[in-house]
């Protein structure tokens, strides 16, 4: 018997095995699309550019939002939930604070002439918001998960007290964490 329960124990949870597989599919995305980078570099139309500043200031809203995410799930496990509640909301903030100043990278780079989408656009400008604006749906996609544990964490009176939740949302928000330094790496070194 007591086999058996460390046989359930050691099995991942059906959720999380799902979560795992969309997130090598995702890989699998961008490696296609920083692959075709390279390839599209090498054409003589190409004309590259630096990166806004205000993307470094991205990177270290989401690197911070990466060690609150991590210090909410300690939390949550040592069922301190007032500090929990903080941690998520500070996430949250954080994962917004990174779109918006990459929105701002985004308007820089208009500002600066370089086109990125349509009718006379830059093609490595082109890529860079195709890549960049993909990885910000699916950053939008762990804030939206992260307001719904904002929400559980603040309302209703019956308590969940399951890890899997909050360890799936960390899991994931650690990878669009570590997908940004990867693409940052890239279009900073790589173009």
């Amino acid at each position: 018997m007591a086999t058996e329960i460390t046989e359930q124990n050691k099995r991942m949870h059906p959720h999380k095995f799902t979560l795992w597989l969309g997130l090598g599919s995702i890989i699998m995305m961008f490696a296609g699309m920083t692959s075709a980078y390279i390839v599209k570099r090498n054409q003589v139309n190409w004309q590259g550019f630096d990166l806004p500043k205000v993307f470094w200031y991205s990177t270290v809203a989401i690197l911070l939002s990466s060690v609150t995410i991590h210090l909410a799930v300690k939390a949550f496990k040592n069922r301190e939930m007032a500090k929990y509640r903080r941690l998520v909301t500070v996430t949250t903030v954080l994962g917004i604070l990174f779109m918006l100043l990459q929105i701002m990278g985004f308007y820089d780079l208009n500002a600066r002439g370089i086109k990125l989408i349509g009718t006379g656009s830059n093609v490595a400008g082109s890529f860079l918001f195709v890549i960049a604006a993909l990885h910000m749906l699916h950053v939008l996609g762990g804030i939206t998960v992260l307001v719904i544990m904002f929400t559980k964490a603040f309302g209703g009176k019956t308590r969940n007290y399951s890890t899997v939740p909050i360890e799936m949302t960390a899991t994931y928000w650690h990878f669009v964490d570590g997908l940004w330094i990867y693409l940052f790496v890239f279009l900073n070194w790589i173009q």
